[in-house]
């Protein structure tokens, strides 16, 4: 038996074979003495839509990552956990070699996810970019809105139509900002740029690469952080195991799905998670899902 346990109150989350996934705890208790679920918080909805639609970026969490991720790649935002915003990215559905495996696995594991992978079906997002593309787009959209970031990214399409890193170095540090680039995101991609120009990046070698060999070289890069690599392993690479505890939105869905949406720290997280390896990208999605669902047709 797994145990999510709070110093404070000494609270702790059951997640033991078939019945995983619901908080033992009194005040926690999401199944309650008779194993049914207690009443979810309803989410807070991000404003926005994707490919037409726009998100705002003050809603920092799981609704406004939906919002981004519900039709395309993920917003691969280029800053620190508590100031992601997302992009405006095209997407394609297409579902991973390993995704039936892995949901026929969680859904005999954890109590709630045998509710939430039938309920939004079997489908996974990812990226039709290039990881340079993805990762640029990435920078662009960091703490501004997506229609902002809609819009900059255009400027800079127009300005650099080839979208290689090649032509964002010709291009210069004073034509990239006259985009409507800030100074630092203009360093920013000229730095990706170069990193992968330069051959600092193993690009060729990253589908074979552990993922923290790979977030180690994204991080590497100037205005990339740790969340941003590992949705770019999640929605690029498509890795089956990723646990992103830095993001706002997983952690928002642990808290209203396993804990009555009570705060949940990260260790709390982690133990709730540990019950769905080797599948937590999966897990993951469908936490995301839970949040801000989305038409079945996506």
């Amino acid at each position: 038996m797994a145990t999510a346990t709070k110093t404070q109150t000494r609270r702790s989350a059951s997640l033991t074979g078939g019945t995983a996934g619901a908080p033992a705890g009194a005040k926690r208790a999401l199944n309650g003495a008779g194993g049914k679920a207690a009443t979810k918080p309803a989410a807070k909805t991000a404003r926005g839509k994707t490919n037409g639609a726009s998100a705002s970026h003050e809603a920092l969490d799981g609704a406004a990552i939906e919002a981004a991720l519900s039709n395309g790649p993920a917003a691969l935002e280029a800053v620190e956990p508590a100031a992601n915003a997302l992009g405006d990215f095209e997407f394609e559905v297409q579902r991973p070699d390993y995704w039936d495996k892995a949901c026929a696995d969680l859904v005999k594991r954890d109590r709630i996810l045998k509710k939430l992978i039938p309920k939004f079906g079997p489908v996974h997002l990812l990226s039709r970019d290039d990881p340079f593309v993805t990762l640029a787009r990435s920078v662009v959209g960091q703490q501004i809105s997506t229609a902002a970031a809609q819009a900059l990214w255009q400027r800079v399409e127009a300005a650099c139509p080839k979208l290689v890193p090649q032509q964002f170095l010709k291009l210069g540090h004073e034509k990239l900002a006259a985009c409507g680039l800030s100074k630092r995101k203009t360093e920013y991609i000229l730095d990706l740029a170069q990193h992968f120009v330069s051959g600092a990046l193993h690009v060729g070698k990253w589908t074979s690469m552990d993922d923290e060999d790979v977030i180690a070289e994204l991080t590497a890069i100037r205005g990339i952080g740790r969340w941003t690599a590992e949705m770019f392993l999640i929605f690029n690479l498509a890795r089956p195991n990723v646990l992103p505890l830095d993001d706002l939105g997983l952690i928002r869905a642990i808290s209203v799905n396993y804990f009555s949406g009570e705060p949940v720290t990260r260790s709390e997280a982690r133990e709730v998670a540990a019950n769905w390896e080797p599948w937590r990208t999966v897990a993951t999605w469908y936490m995301w899902r839970s949040l801000n669902p989305i038409p079945a047709d996506h």
